[in-house]
């Protein structure tokens, strides 16, 4: 399914159940939340992105603690989480999705190599969950559409779950 696809069937499972959508995006530099506004009648459900590029923004914005970042990196299962948590605590979302990665073509290493993204997701009044993937090295733009559709898959299994 293409993420323009997966975005439709997002924003009618948030529709039907009556939840507000807010992401929290790095590497992704608010594709996922673009996807979402790109559907006529998106305002029914997309409440906010948060764009957080830099450590600074994710301290900000979502609350994201230094000692998180000092400890784990931006790129991170630990950051994740807690940019799902801040984008529902600082939102009237019932659903986040946070993404932090490595899209290239530099900043990857032998722990952190370019095509590892870590996802955040957050359900309202439930748990925050996290997961990675490390995609292929075709580029910057192959890894952040890749990200993209994997987050608005993440976002419907999270509401699936729900």
């Amino acid at each position: 399914m293409s993420s323009g696809d997966l975005a439709i069937a997002l924003f009618e499972a948030c529709r039907e159940r009556g939840i507000m959508l807010a992401t929290a995006e790095s590497c992704t530099g608010g594709m996922i939340i673009a996807a979402m506004t790109d559907i006529a009648g998106s305002s029914a459900v997309v409440d906010r992105g948060f764009i957080t590029y830099s450590n600074e923004a994710k301290m900000d914005m979502l609350g994201v603690s230094a000692a998180t970042l000092d400890a784990h990196g931006a790129v991170s299962r630990e950051t994740a989480i807690e940019m799902a948590k801040g984008a529902l605590g600082r939102s009237r979302a019932g659903l986040t999705l946070a993404v932090t990665g490595i899209a290239g073509p530099g900043g990857g290493s032998l722990e952190k190599p370019v095509g590892l993204v870590w996802f955040g997701v957050g359900v309202a009044g439930g748990t925050v969950t996290a997961e990675h993937r490390l995609f292929a090295d075709k580029g910057r733009d192959f890894i952040r559409r890749e990200t993209v559709a994997h987050a608005l898959e993440l976002g419907l299994r999270a509401l699936d779950e729900a």
